[in-house]
């Protein structure tokens, strides 16, 4: 892999695995998880926009396709960037970018019950249970210091919901041109829906860094990762793209410790080798290029190949697993 891919992909790590640290930061400086999620949408659409324009990319003109994108916009944007927010006000960064590393699971498990997966092997049903199987032990709900609560059901929501997306727009928006103007077009609606929630946001009570760990989040962790992991693809290709999303979880718990001076278990350390294990069982042979067509981040790859093989990632440009950043 040329330096420079080498660089994007280090550097696409780094800013997708840090939006869980933002998400924390803002917390802890006084934002709500309504306000943080209205910002960090509507930042992610100014800078998406700015790049779809220096790539004279036009935003949809067909309102079939932009009733796709409200869909997608609602379950791969608004309810998991919400979800992580009211998730990590109790639960660690570094826990909520593990839990976050289940998405491809989730998507395996809707995909085999839509009808839309039915490359079920051995190997990948190992893979599925294996992934499960350390989920359960970084819950740990037999012991007194588990984290089954509901602030870690919530980030396990906002992954399940990763993959709804993921799989709505492997179906509706893959193959789209303009992918730059898609992705900010379903930003720009993912923005409408989290203004759904002012009425909860509360009044704003913050400080410098709250307002930089917003802008950070929204800018760098929304936008910015959305351009680089878009650029990966088409360099690379969507196989190696997606193998980001195996480093968030190690990149959210590196700066939740080094920065929050989060404690993470041995259980949980190996909880998350589990789960990734059983992730990278799930996607034995189903690597194959895609293009992309879509946003979809949080936090990791989806199932195909590009943005989230943008299209879904999985294809994600939005593509559905490669983009599940927080």
């Amino acid at each position: 892999m040329p330096l420079t891919s080498t660089v994007r992909m280090a550097a696409l790590a780094l800013l997708w695995g840090s939006g869980f640290l933002w998400i924390k930061l803002a917390l802890n400086h006084g934002l709500s998880p309504a306000q943080i999620t209205i910002v960090r949408c509507a930042l992610g659409t100014a800078v998406l926009a700015l790049l779809a324009r220096r790539a004279a990319q036009h935003l949809p003109n067909s309102r079939a396709l932009w009733g796709h994108l409200a869909v997608a916009a609602l379950f791969c944007n608004a309810i998991p960037f919400a979800l992580f927010a009211l998730g990590e006000r109790s639960v660690d960064s570094g826990v909520a970018g593990v839990l976050n590393a289940t998405t491809p699971l989730w998507s395996l498990l809707i995909g085999l019950a839509v009808g839309t997966d039915r490359g079920l092997s051995g190997t990948r049903l190992t893979g599925l249970l294996v992934g499960f199987a350390g989920t359960v032990l970084i819950f740990a709900p037999w012991h007194r210091s588990g984290l089954l609560s509901w602030g870690a059901l919530s980030l396990l929501g906002a992954a399940a919901s990763y993959a709804v997306a993921f799989a709505y727009m492997a179906r509706h928006l893959t193959g789209r041109d303009a992918p730059l103007a898609v992705s900010a077009a379903q930003l720009l609606m993912a923005t409408a829906w989290s203004t759904l929630g002012l009425p909860w946001a509360g009044p704003v009570d913050t400080d410098a860094v709250g307002v930089l760990a917003v802008t950070a989040l929204g800018v760098l962790a929304t936008g910015v990762t959305f351009y680089l992991n878009y650029r990966l693809i088409a360099d690379e290709g969507a196989t190696s793209a997606a193998t980001v999303g195996y480093l968030l979880p190690v990149v959210s718990v590196t700066l939740g410790a080094l920065v929050l001076d989060e404690h993470i278990g041995l259980r949980v350390v190996a909880g998350m080798a589990v789960v990734l294990g059983g992730v990278a069982l799930t996607r034995r042979q189903l690597q194959r290029p895609a293009r992309d067509a879509g946003l979809c981040t949080s936090a990791a790859p989806p199932r195909g190949a590009s943005n989230h093989e943008p299209p879904a990632l999985d294809t994600q440009p939005n593509a559905p697993e490669s983009n599940y950043a927080p």
